[in-house]
């Protein structure tokens, strides 16, 4: 495991993610799906569930020696999960992201700090947009569930993008037609780590069908003095 770290530490560091096969096998993938369609899966017409950390299989998940191996490398061992959630694709929820980068975290409650704003309520949970300092202490891991094409909907990234900063929308639609755009294709059990900061959009499926992504959020990073994350 230690070359594949120091691999995974030098692309976040270089490019801002990495993408990496097969993590998990095919019967824990199979359990996955099962799980989710059982419990947590999107109501009719949307494509994405929030708060899956409230669910102990997925804490559990977020909190496991496979996961856990990726993320410290680029963390350390304070690593943990803060947010979770599941994107699904499908005929009835079909639809275009444009390039953003992911700016906002989710608390407990509000404590007014220089840097902190503005807030916003999503699926009842408080979010914040942090300083850029926070974010560049965080990773994004989306575990895969389904073979993701180009044509069902792959994320696009920009290598290197999460080095500028937080940027102003403006500036992300002049960085999208940068010449470094990556597109994330990915097979079913395969992992995709991510910074924050890094610009990132995907298109409409072509071909729609399922296209799960569990998104699990990590951080290493402590908050001001009566701000806690949501969970973890």
């Amino acid at each position: 495991m230690r070359g594949l770290a120091v691999d995974v530490c030098d692309c976040i560091e270089s490019d801002g993610f990495v993408l990496i096969e097969g993590v998990l096998e095919e019967a824990a993938v199979s359990r996955l799906r099962r799980f989710l369609e059982a419990e947590v899966s999107p109501s009719t017409g949307r494509g994405g569930v929030r708060n899956l950390l409230e669910r102990a299989e997925m804490m559990g998940l977020a909190r496991s020696a496979v996961l856990r191996e990726l993320v410290e490398p680029v963390l350390g061992s304070e690593a943990k999960p803060v947010r979770g959630i599941l994107f699904d694709k499908t005929s009835g929820a079909n639809w275009k992201v444009p390039w953003h980068q992911d700016v906002t975290i989710a608390v407990s409650h509000r404590v007014d700090a220089e840097g902190y704003g503005p807030w916003s309520v999503k699926a009842g949970v408080l979010h914040v947009q942090p300083p850029s300092a926070v974010l560049e202490r965080m990773i994004s891991v989306r575990i895969h569930l389904d073979d993701c094409p180009e044509e069902n909907g792959a994320l696009r990234v920009i290598a290197g993008s999460h080095r500028s900063g937080k940027l102003a929308a403006s500036l992300s639609d002049v960085v999208s037609k940068d010449d470094r755009v990556v597109v994330c294709s990915m097979k079913s059990g395969g992992v995709l780590l991510m910074r924050p900061l890094l610009l990132h959009a995907s298109s409409a499926a072509a071909v729609p069908a399922h296209r799960r992504i569990i998104h699990f959020d990590y951080a290493s990073v402590a908050l001001p003095v009566g701000m806690h994350w949501a969970v973890g």
